[in-house]
């Protein structure tokens, strides 16, 4: 016949709240311009814009242009930095107004309001802002990219329904890419999108 041995359990009396690890914030500065990585690449954008950008940039080297991309996709964050970043160094938010976003543990804060800004001039140096950035925009939404467009002064170029269209000066490429589906944004020199914002 077994025995059965019945064990007394002892309740703990530990009331210590547990803690969690929370990394401390890093201040701002322009070592934060490396983190969340943008894209340059074609491969990175949403299919439909993909296949238009494509045809378009193809359009324009086979009329002899050249075309170099700055960026296509932008990470949320990033964006998030860039936006903060260049508000700050213009003096449209102080450091402590900025809100604070998920997974971007980062200090806005230094020790003075004009180190504050320094911090923040120096992001916005780095990532080589012109255009003052949206928190979401096109190149969030993985629709959007900026490159510049070279060599096609004088040239004719074949727009989406293959009908040839003479290049005159730069911004007459505007109503070509549109027939791809590829806007341009006119108050911000690099910018193309699936909606010209």
């Amino acid at each position: 016949m077994a025995t059965t041995v019945t064990a007394e359990l002892t309740p703990t009396t530990d009331t210590t709240p547990a803690v969690a690890n929370v990394p401390a914030k890093e201040k701002s500065g322009a070592q934060w311009v490396g983190k969340f990585p943008g894209s340059a690449s074609l491969d990175d954008l949403e299919p439909t814009f993909k296949a238009n950008a494509t045809k378009f940039i193809d359009a324009i080297k086979a009329a002899g242009g050249t075309v170099s991309i700055a960026a296509t996709y932008r990470p949320r964050e990033r964006a998030y930095l860039m936006h903060y970043s260049s508000m700050i160094s213009r003096g449209e938010i102080t450091a402590d107004k900025v809100p604070a976003m998920d997974g971007v543990n980062i200090d806005w804060v230094h020790d003075s309001a004009d180190e504050s800004k320094k911090a923040a001039t120096a992001m916005a140096k780095g990532f080589t802002i012109v255009y003052p950035p949206a928190l979401i925009s096109r190149h969030t939404e993985m629709a959007a990219i900026d490159m510049t467009i070279g060599g096609m002064v004088g040239k004719k170029i074949k727009d989406a329904s293959n009908k040839d269209v003479e290049i005159k000066q730069l911004s007459d490429l505007n109503a070509v890419g549109a027939t791809y589906g590829v806007h341009k944004l006119l108050s911000d020199p690099p910018h193309w999108s699936d909606d010209g914002h």
